[in-house]
């Protein structure tokens, strides 16, 4: 089944102007007392996310929560300092006085003044928002989950426990700025998992042996991704399947050998071993092991590593970084050579280098930091 086509880029910008009363008027207020002890460059970012959990246990619904988070960060840079501040109440004394707050944090000479925004046209979106899986009714979601733990009971006798969970959340954004950045992107996200435990009670005491099995799947898509491949069944057959291989499985043999790397889980290898050292700042702290080393053979030349934000519906993909910059695809490691880093606002300035598109972060609570996209390994040549 394909993936639901994206639909035309809505006006992001308006849920925050409208809905919340943020008008433009006040962002240029709170950029202005932001850089009022001095600074480099000061942003606002508006955050608000609502959410939904589920889950099932022992065929019963053993949680479900429903939530909304809104509030503003105000980052102010004077060279290397960051001052930060944030808030949940959005009234206009709060929001200025967070932006004094993170004015004297990072107080320096003033080199920039607010001069407006730069409004550009909406792009078209990676993901679509109409129909996202936050706006369906709970008792559809609930649905998915009680189908997975009926089709993960019905695959095998031998299945003993089954878990079934399901996530999602709706992620609005603005970014304004100093230097008249004014963005905005509003972001799905869900997810399905499946978890199971087999027995196979054939041992001499009767109680077997046990073995567990997980699969699930999800991105920024809405609700009818979860039919046809990739539906509650799909996903609960699978984990049954695998907890069930187990219950026969021998051990694996130790010892040195050659590894094969197929698509999948080998994925969070890299982006652990080998993508976040691949992040700017930690390079410009020098506590990476790639610091120093662009242009540089750093792995065998049969290896091409590319991190890649505009992966329509993938998980990692976002029309917009949490700094209001459209991501891109960068290739971070070609033919084995090293060719940059991942940057944000922050380390291009300083590092004299591009900025990729990559500041995230977590919540509004947080200042932004270069992380990955989705990370992957391009496909050798060799035959398995």
């Amino acid at each position: 089944m394909p993936l639901s086509p994206a639909s035309p880029a809505p006006d992001h910008k308006r849920y925050f102007i409208e809905k919340l009363g943020i008008s433009e008027r006040l962002m240029e207020r709170c950029l202005g007392e932001a850089l009022s002890a001095g600074g480099d460059y000061a942003d606002l970012y508006f955050e608000s996310v609502s959410s939904t959990s589920l889950g099932i246990d022992e065929s019963l619904v053993k949680s479900a929560s429903q939530g909304i988070s809104v509030g503003c960060g105000i980052r102010v840079l004077s060279g290397e300092r960051t001052g930060y501040a944030y808030t949940d109440d959005l009234s206009s004394d709060r929001l200025l006085r967070a932006a004094r707050t993170a004015a004297l944090i990072a107080s320096g000479p003033a080199k920039e003044q607010m001069s407006g925004f730069r409004h550009s046209s909406d792009e078209p979106t990676l993901y679509p928002i109409t129909g996202a899986a936050a706006d369906a009714e709970i008792a559809a979601k609930l649905s998915l989950i009680q189908r997975a733990d009926q089709a993960a009971r019905a695959f095998d006798p031998r299945i003993l426990q089954v878990r079934a969970g399901f996530n999602d959340e709706l992620r609005r954004i603005l970014v304004a700025a100093s230097d008249g950045t004014f963005a905005s992107d509003t972001q799905p996200l869900a997810r399905l998992n499946v978890f199971v435990i087999a027995r196979d009670a054939a041992g001499e005491n009767g109680s077997g042996s046990t073995a567990r099995g997980s699969s699930g799947g999800g991105g920024r898509v809405t609700l009818d991704f979860f039919e046809g491949p990739h539906s509650p069944e799909h996903y609960a057959r699978e984990a049954a399947r695998t907890a069930i291989l187990q219950l026969g499985a021998i051990a694996a043999p130790a010892g040195e050998m050659p590894v094969v790397l197929g698509p999948g889980w080998p994925g969070v290898l890299l982006h652990e071993a080998v993508g976040h050292g691949l992040e700017a700042d930690f390079n410009r702290k020098k506590t990476s092991a790639f610091a120093g080393l662009i242009g540089q053979q750093v792995a065998s030349p049969k290896v091409t590593v590319v991190d890649n934000g505009r992966m329509p519906n993938r998980r990692g993909s976002i029309n917009l970084d949490d700094e209001g910059n459209p991501t891109q695809e960068t290739v971070l490691i070609e033919n084995g050579i090293l060719k940059g880093y991942l940057s944000d606002k922050l380390s291009s300035r300083l590092m004299g280098m591009p900025n990729t598109g990559s500041g995230r972060r977590e919540s509004y609570h947080h200042i932004p930091m270069p992380r990955m996209t989705n990370t992957y390994m391009l496909a050798g040549e060799d035959a398995p």
